[in-house]
């Protein structure tokens, strides 16, 4: 009896610590993934060299001194100034029933859209010079999470990033090399008649000026690759940001 009494005790005693360890280190983790996050949108705006290493307040300041968040409405394509910006969770409003909405079938296997959509605006002075987007969709084993930049011409692509995936390691992880997210600046977003353009294709692709509207398949994962494609078709179609990247050219004269 002594035994199990001993064993109880030592166990909620283990429960507890383990416990409040959880709680007292919840607001460090959540600052850590905040802090990973605002260096992958920092590295594909061309504000951070890929592996470049920096205190965390000059991430900071980098972050705060040249990108604008700005939240969207997904369905007009204008921003939503009256929403706070700074405490707004896309992630989590796209699993709150009355901050979204059930999406269209999509090869992206995108299930829900949220209302609002947070972009990123790389300022210069009062003009923009890029433009961040979230994006999202299914791999081969995992929804991976990350961020695509277009240049001020909404069509160029200036750098693509995933900060959150499940896909294998030396297969679909390969979303992370730094290699391949080198071939992405230059390619074309959109063709002449802005029907969305790019994709991942099988094999070699050859530099932008040859096939600017194509990127290398990743060795070996065919599915993660198809699952790029997909998500930028989505998110950069109709039912994704088509709407907002109108507005935005409209707004400027682009043609």
């Amino acid at each position: 009896m002594k035994t199990i009494m001993f064993a109880v005790g030592i166990s909620a005693v283990c429960a507890v610590l383990v416990s409040s360890s959880a709680v007292l280190l919840r607001d460090r983790q959540d600052f850590n993934k905040l802090l990973d996050q605002q260096k992958k949108v920092l590295v594909v705006a061309g504000l951070m060299e890929q592996g470049e290493k920096l205190p965390n307040d000059e991430i900071g300041r980098r972050f705060d001194e040249n990108l604008v968040p700005r939240l969207v409405n997904l369905e007009t394509g204008e921003y939503a100034d009256d929403v706070d910006v700074a405490a707004y969770d896309q992630r989590k409003a796209a699993k709150d029933a009355a901050l979204s909405e059930t999406a269209p079938k999509n090869s992206a296997k995108v299930m829900r859209l949220p209302k609002y959509a947070k972009v990123y605006l790389r300022m210069d002075g009062d003009k923009v010079k890029s433009i961040v987007l979230p994006i999202e969709g299914y791999g081969l084993w995992s929804t991976l999470y990350g961020y695509l930049a277009l240049g001020a011409d909404s069509r160029t692509i200036e750098g693509i990033t995933y900060y959150e995936h499940g896909e294998t390691a030396g297969l679909g992880g390969e979303v992370d090399n730094p290699k391949w997210k080198a071939l992405w600046p230059g390619r074309q977003a959109y063709d002449e008649d802005w029907n969305v353009a790019i994709h991942v294709r099988k094999g070699y692709a050859g530099p932008p000026d040859q096939a600017p509207y194509e990127v290398d398949g990743l060795s070996g994962a065919t599915l993660t690759s198809n699952g790029v494609s997909n998500m930028l078709e989505f998110w950069l179609g109709e039912n994704g940001f088509g709407p907002y990247l109108a507005n935005f050219r409209k707004e400027r004269g682009i043609s």
